[in-house]
């Protein structure tokens, strides 16, 4: 039985996988890296430039947390797990609404740079000049007028084609701070959806799927 911490979320289960996750599920590996299908689920990498940490910063990470909130309760983001390291997030997720993935994605990328440069200026922070000169740099090769540039270029989509890829996927990403030595145990980590499905307290609901 999958395990939510929202009960208005749906539930998924072993017998119902295939009816309610057939739009993204495909038979064949996709050959782009990128979000492009609408009704459709994918793993994401979103990257800080030049790999700053910046999520080690518990107001940074906060922005991260409220903004995907907003995007599943808005947006239509389903999201059936992530993870929030210091330099990128993974999410694997689907379009559940009006919106494709990839303009969720765009909308998120695009609030999330200017709350974190705005957070960046007010709040304490150490490295603020640091910051502010890499956000700066980043935009000297754009054509178009930016003043601060927080994320890589567009991101990083893998699409869902099977079951297998989901539990590849999902351990994957939940084992990401274990890998890094940040915590021992994947459910440590208090930053992951891994807490999700060891049914612990979490800091955003996912639909967890079940990892038959």
């Amino acid at each position: 039985m999958a395990r939510i911490c929202n009960p208005s979320l749906p539930i998924i289960t072993k017998d119902n996988f295939n009816t309610l996750f057939f739009n993204i599920l495909h038979k064949k590996m996709p050959s782009k890296y990128r979000a492009t299908e609408k009704d459709t689920g994918y793993f994401i990498t979103i990257t800080t430039e030049n790999w700053i940490d910046l999520f080690t910063r518990l107001p940074l990470r906060n922005i991260i947390i409220d903004s995907l909130k907003y995007c599943i309760a808005n947006k239509g983001l389903e999201l059936y797990a992530y993870c929030i390291m210091s330099s990128h997030i993974h999410l694997l997720c689907r379009d559940d609404g009006d919106l494709m993935i990839s303009e969720i994605m765009r909308d998120f990328k695009k609030f999330t740079a200017k709350k974190i440069v705005k957070t960046i200026k007010e709040y304490p922070e150490s490295r603020r000049e640091w910051l502010l000169k890499m956000f700066r740099d980043a935009c000297r090769h754009l054509n178009r007028k930016q003043t601060y540039k927080v994320w890589q270029n567009g991101y990083h989509a893998e699409k869902i084609y099977s079951q297998k890829f989901i539990k590849q996927k999902i351990n994957y990403i939940h084992n990401n701070p274990v890998k890094e030595r940040i915590v021992e145990n994947p459910e440590d980590y208090l930053y992951s959806s891994a807490r999700n499905y060891a049914d612990l307290n979490s800091e955003i609901d996912v639909v967890c799927l079940p990892l038959f």
